[in-house]
């Protein structure tokens, strides 16, 4: 694809993806078109076909079948008309008769199970610092808003939404029977509740630093947290025993739960019916579904719901993503694909070493130690060798209601989850359905992951040049590696412990350079607001590694073509974005928004300069000595 070099020179993103955003829509259903979300939405239609042709002829495949029992029962909307407000009236009305804190302590157990709001959250993953073991982890509950910082004064956002959300839930709670004068005072009650948990619990930012979430305490010291609830009976009922410590993510918030708790019951109890409500109120009629929605598409600017096709669709491969994956994996990739694009991880790992090896700021020690990391690195690409058995006791009956299924199966995912504690960890195990259009790096199992549906165009395909593809899947792939190395993933050793390998002065000097990272991207204008240097900085230092790396490995093929990497890499971050979704992630999101992720990296690399004659004065020139370079 050619491009005006005049054009790259001034923006090499909008060079690149002018014309498509000029022409593009975004679909009222999302917040957002391109890239990544054209894969998606081109694996949705598939998928969605092939399902309704499974629906007629049903697959042998047992688990396969469940699933799609479940996307025909999820499309029975005439049936949930008929059913109306019982199936979740019903489990409301447990709720309503709550007194005190002791009829809350027979069902918290059962909440944590089916995934209800609920004061505490547990949840069993790798030992940060044992990770070939697994531990049980304790957080904090969800917000009503988006992040804490929305709560700020000097967030006019915050109010807007919390006043969108009060309307959406006033209308949810009228439908569902309740009078106006209590729907209003459930609403101020759950708010308040709310606002008692707001001060203890992190933000974006302060989750996205990974040390801090280590913070194992005593099984005696987490459950003296509160006398309102009884913590241990909950931990020994969901795991079969006393563990000797529970690691705890938000340690603040454990700190003040007993002063949260006591005399608000009202509110509590006020903030489990509303989130019961906003939960669930989506499984009933159609109608339901799509007011239960109106929260969700003013956070995104989606101007509609999806149809009940795809709503049927997602909510299935919500719960049957292997099963999904897995069918879309084999039907969809070639062996040929896969072998070429594992060869692609592996030169890309050979890379990464030989940069190690002629690292100059890296003590000897450091760098031995990061090439035994790199060495350990677990690969998988496509999909899994097998479906984990989980989704052999998942079964759909079709004689209850959507929603009765739907906590049912929440409960048999959530009781296998806590049966892993304490015992191995599987590091083969996905985190991430093989239909996903995405890729990740486990710290805690040092393993990178490369699901099948991202490894297509403009990512990657057989049909695009190695230069093509080295700046699509190949920095994907070497981001992948780099999140080792970043400022999170450097803190854990090849077995994914939470272990400091690193001498004092290479520590030091890395922390300096992850400090420029943050300041070439802090502050940068975006959608009306500005970039977070400091959420971002992991990204970024991953996306900066990718790009790095994939150049390298791209010059040692033979077709090698300076321009079409640079170009691809500009294309595989073509979006166009609602402005109300873009603000979100400003907020939320690790990631910088993709236009300053594809232009703000290239700046870093002579090559950049070399390739489109980029010179001082140009909107893309970045003086030499303001070049961020890390890996």
């Amino acid at each position: 694809m050619a491009v005006d070099l005049k054009a790259v020179r001034q923006d090499l993103y909008e060079a690149v993806n002018g014309d498509w955003i000029a022409q593009a829509k975004i679909p009222a259903d999302k917040p957002a078109t391109g890239g990544f979300n054209d894969l998606v939405d081109e694996i949705e239609e598939t998928l969605m076909a092939d399902l309704d042709q499974m629906e007629k002829k049903m697959p042998t495949d047992a688990k396969l079948a469940e699933a799609v029992k479940l996307y025909t029962l999820t499309k029975d909307f005439a049936r949930r008309e008929k059913e109306g407000t019982t199936p979740l009236k019903a489990r409301l009305g447990e709720l309503e008769n709550l007194q005190n804190y002791q009829d809350v302590q027979e069902h918290l157990v059962n909440w944590v199970l089916e995934g209800d709001a609920s004061p505490v959250s547990f949840d069993v993953d790798a030992d940060m610092k044992n990770a070939t073991v697994n531990a049980l982890f304790a957080g904090a509950p969800g917000l009503i808003l988006p992040d804490k910082t929305y709560y700020a004064k000097a967030n006019s956002q915050g109010p807007q939404l919390l006043a969108l959300w009060k309307q959406m839930v006033l209308k949810l709670l009228v439908k569902l029977g309740y009078q106006d004068a209590k729907a209003k005072e459930l609403i101020e009650k759950a708010v308040a509740f709310d606002a008692l948990i707001v001060p203890h619990v992190k933000s974006s930012e302060e989750t996205a630093d990974y040390s801090k979430m280590y913070n194992p305490q005593s099984f005696a010291d987490f459950v003296a947290h509160t006398d309102q609830l009884d913590l241990g009976q909950v931990i020994t009922t969901l795991v079969g025993t006393k563990p000797s410590q529970i690691i705890v993510t938000e340690p603040a918030y454990y700190e003040a739960l007993n002063d949260i708790l006591t005399g608000h019951f009202a509110e509590f109890k006020a903030w489990l019916v509303v989130n019961r409500v906003t939960g669930e109120a989506g499984f009933l009629s159609d109608d339901f579904r799509i007011l239960a929605g109106e929260y969700g598409r003013a956070l995104s600017g989606n101007k509609e719901a999806p149809n009940q096709q795809k709503y049927a669709y997602r909510l299935t491969n919500g719960i049957f993503s292997q099963v999904v994956g897995g069918y879309y994996a084999h039907k969809y990739f070639g062996a040929e694909a896969k072998a070429d694009v594992e060869h692609m991880v592996h030169q890309m790992i050979t890379v990464y070493e030989e940069r190690l090896q002629k690292n100059d700021w890296l003590s000897l020690a450091t760098r031995q130690k990061a090439i035994t990391k790199l060495e350990h690195l677990g690969v998988q690409v496509g999909y899994p060798d097998k479906i984990p058995v989980i989704y052999d006791q998942l079964k759909v009956d079709p004689a209850k209601p959507l929603l009765e299924n739907l906590v049912g199966m929440s409960k048999v995912v959530a009781k296998d989850q806590f049966a892993h504690f304490g015992k191995p960890v599987d590091r083969m195990k996905w985190e991430m359905s093989p239909a996903t259009v995405n890729a990740y790096f486990h710290p805690f199992k040092n393993i990178i992951v490369f699901p099948a549906a991202v490894l297509q165009a403009p990512f990657y395909s057989l049909k695009q040049s190695s230069s093509q593809n080295y700046g699509g899947i190949g920095a994907v792939i070497a981001h992948e590696i780099s999140h080792a190395f970043d400022n999170n993933g450097s803190l854990f050793d090849e077995y994914g412990n939470l272990n400091n390998w690193w001498t004092k002065e290479d520590a030091a000097h890395f922390k300096q350079l992850a400090q420029a990272m943050i300041d070439e991207f802090d502050g940068l204008p975006f959608a009306g607001q500005k970039v977070n240097g400091k959420l971002t900085v992991s990204e970024n230092i991953a996306d900066a590694g990718g790009l790095s790396c994939a150049l390298s490995a791209a010059k040692k093929e033979a077709d090698f073509d300076t321009q079409a990497f640079f170009i691809n890499w500009a294309r595989i971050w073509r979006t166009k974005a609602r402005k109300e979704y873009q603000q979100l992630l400003l907020s939320i999101d690790v990631h910088a928004p993709q236009k300053l992720r594809a232009n703000v990296q290239v700046k870093n690399l002579a090559d950049f300069y070399e390739a489109f004659d980029i010179q001082p004065g140009d909107p893309m020139y970045l003086a030499p000595e303001k070049r961020v370079n890390i890996w």
